[in-house]
C-alpha cells in the first residue's frame, strides 16, 4: 500500500551523517517535523541545515541504541555503514512500535521509499517497486517525468493552489462535507476562473473562487 505520511509535529531521528542521510533529510525537511540527526560526523550539506536550525544535531558515535529510548521518536531512519547497528535499531524500533527504515535493508523496514516526481510541491507522483529495485524505480521515474511534464500544466498547479485556499475557507462557511465537495467542484469547473488562470491573473481567480464560496447556499 502506497501512503503519504503526515509528519507534522512528529519527531524523526536520522542515524548517520553522510550522503544517504542527507537524501533522507531532504525528503522530509519541509514536513514541519522535528528532525534529529545522530552522528559523530556530518557532510557539508547537513552541516548547513544544522547551522540554519532546520535540523538538530546530536554529535555522538553510534555504539549502542540508548538514544532511541532517550529521544522517543515517532519515526527512525538509519543510514549507517554498520549493518549490525542498523539491524539493532530496526529490531528495537519494532519492539517499541516505532516506525523504522534502514537504507541497507528495506525488506525488513516498515516502509520503502518511492522515487518521487515532484511538481512545485503541489503534485507528487510515486514510482514504487516495493523495495525490489530502487535503481529501476529511478530509471522509470526519469521516463515518466518526461511524459508527465506534457500532461501536467501550470494551470493545473494554479488550480490546486486555488482549491487549497477554497477548501480551507469552505470548512468555515459551508456546514456539510457534501455541500463543500459540490462547491469545490463548481470552482474547479468555473469557466471564468479557468480563463483567469490561463491569462495569468491568479489573484483575480482566487478572488472569484472566494466570491463563489461566500454566495454558496
Amino acid at each position: 500500500m502506497i501512503i503519504n505520511l503526515n509528519l507534522e509535529g512528529k519527531k524523526i531521528i536520522i542515524v548517520g551523517g553522510g550522503n544517504e542521510a542527507e537524501k533522507r533529510i531532504k525528503s522530509i525537511v519541509n514536513e514541519k517535523c522535528e528532525i534529529v540527526v545522530i552522528s559523530d560526523s556530518i557532510n557539508a550539506q547537513i552541516s548547513k541545515l544544522v547551522k540554519t536550525k532546520k535540523i538538530i544535531l546530536k554529535k555522538q558515535k553510534i555504539e549502542n541504541i540508548k538514544f532511541i529510548l532517550e529521544l522517543k521518536p515517532d519515526l527512525i531512519i538509519t543510514t549507517t555503514n554498520d549493518k549490525k547497528i542498523n539491524q539493532k535499531i530496526i529490531n528495537y524500533a519494532k519492539k517499541k512500535k516505532i516506525i523504522a527504515y534502514s537504507s541497507d535493508n528495506p525488506e525488513d523496514s516498515d516502509f520503502a521509499n518511492a522515487a518521487i516526481i515532484d511538481f512545485e510541491k503541489m503534485i507528487q507522483v510515486a514510482i514504487f517497486t516495493g523495495g525490489r529495485s530502487p535503481i529501476m524505480a529511478k530509471k522509470i521515474k526519469s521516463k515518466a517525468e518526461i511524459a508527465l511534464k506534457k500532461v501536467i500544466s501550470k494551470e493545473d498547479i494554479a488550480q490546486i493552489k486555488i482549491q487549497k485556499i477554497s477548501r480551507e475557507l469552505s470548512k468555515e462557511i459551508i456546514p456539510t462535507q457534501f455541500e463543500r465537495k459540490e462547491c469545490l467542484r463548481s470552482i474547479m469547473t468555473d469557466n471564468h476562473i479557468d480563463q483567469l488562470i490561463k491569462d495569468g491573473q491568479i489573484k483575480k481567480a482566487e478572488k472569484r473562487a472566494i466570491e463563489i464560496l461566500k454566495k454558496w447556499k
